[in-house]
């Protein structure tokens, strides 16, 4: 288990384990509880929302030798439970269909369930990606999901609902997944950190999770990324070690940046973007950062009194100082200053001056304000 990433080795077990996504878990718990199991499902939603992860607690539940009647938990501890946690299941077949996504591998697909599970109760079929199938593909999967036999249970997982066939989708039992929040996403890096035995900030780890954007597979990851980096520390890990590891551009930098956009001093803020770019900061990562803190601004100008969970990876002191950026700002320029910018730093990425685009943006917004 040592040379596991983090979102492999302590991915849920169980349903009590998952964050976020209640309403999904619910009504699979609810049915599983009274043996109302569906056929056919399609989890749609961002990545990293956990869709994988609830299809194998299905596959698992369904057939967990010593799960009694009324309950949903798999027992984790019998043959069947342990294969597919182990990812050696024959009863349990993932396909990936970005990868195959042709008639052939419906084809085979379709053979395959015909015939009866090898060991289990049911024959749990995972195809994740599933828009991606080729027209063709579908079709062939069409008539299965139409007819299938009783020991099949079919997943379709997908990003892209709304590029799946309506005939697909009524085949199905949908369930929409959701981006997590923020304190659902710092709750499980504290599960996480608890069993490395790590010490983390609380500001640190919310750091962490407004850079996941919503996705607790990434937020997972970069956890991972800090723990690695981060394996010499044997002190606390704090905010300005996240920072630096993951390569984040300092909120004191934007706030700076920030305060010459409010004073309108063009040359001063040009000035101050060569120094930090020459100092070896990504242009890319400190419009993403910018657009972010802007965006911050934006929520907190419109409601004041909010507590707006996008502010919470800010200490009090760059609340405040926020809160007296955007006083000499009106709501109209804020949202000017997030288009620009974020125009801005879509446009680096194919810049050959990277940090040409952010100078423009900034500009634009000193000269039309």
């Amino acid at each position: 288990m040592a040379n596991l990433v983090l979102y492999r080795k302590y991915r849920p077990q169980s349903f009590r384990e998952v964050i976020g996504q209640e309403h999904v878990v619910k009504t699979i718990t609810n049915a599983l509880s009274s043996d109302m199991i569906s056929h056919a499902y399609i989890f749609s939603g961002p990545r990293g929302s956990g869709k994988t992860t609830i299809a194998r607690l299905l596959a698992k539940a369904v057939n967990c030798h010593n799960r009694k009647q009324g309950d949903f938990e798999p027992c984790d501890t019998c043959s069947s439970c342990k294969e597919i946690k182990e990812g050696r299941s024959l009863d349990l077949i993932e396909i990936d269909a970005a990868s195959h996504r042709g008639i052939d591998e419906i084809r085979e697909l379709r053979e395959g369930v015909r015939f009866s599970p090898n060991k289990e109760k049911y024959k749990v079929f995972i195809i994740d990606e599933s828009h991606q199938l080729t027209k063709e593909a579908v079709n062939a999967l069409l008539k299965t999901l139409e007819e299938p036999p009783s020991h099949a249970i079919f997943v379709l997982a997908t990003t892209e609902i709304h590029k799946m066939i309506p005939t697909i989708i009524s085949r199905c039992q949908r369930f929409d997944f959701r981006k997590l929040t923020l304190p659902e996403i710092v709750k499980r890096l504290e599960i996480l950190s608890k069993k490395e035995k790590a010490k983390i900030e609380k500001p640190a780890l919310e750091l962490i999770a407004l850079n996941s954007s919503g996705a607790v597979r990434d937020a997972e990851s970069l956890l991972d990324q800090v723990l690695t980096f981060g394996g010499a520390f044997k002190r606390e890990i704090k905010t300005e070690d996240i920072k630096e590891l993951l390569g984040l551009a300092d909120t004191a930098q934007i706030a700076e940046f920030v305060d010459f956009l409010t004073k309108k001093k063009g040359a001063e803020a040009v000035s101050f973007l060569e120094k930090i770019f020459e100092s070896g900061y990504d242009p890319q990562e400190f419009a993403k950062a910018l657009v972010s803190y802007l965006r911050q601004a934006m929520l907190l100008k419109m409601n004041p009194a909010a507590q707006n969970p996008m502010i919470l990876g800010l200490t009090k002191e760059e609340q405040e100082k926020m809160k007296a950026q955007i006083e000499s700002l009106s709501q109209k320029e804020i949202q000017r200053a997030v288009n620009l910018f974020m125009e801005a730093e879509s446009k680096m990425k194919y810049s050959s001056i990277p940090e040409l685009p952010l100078e423009v943006a900034l500009v634009d917004f000193i000269q039309e304000s």
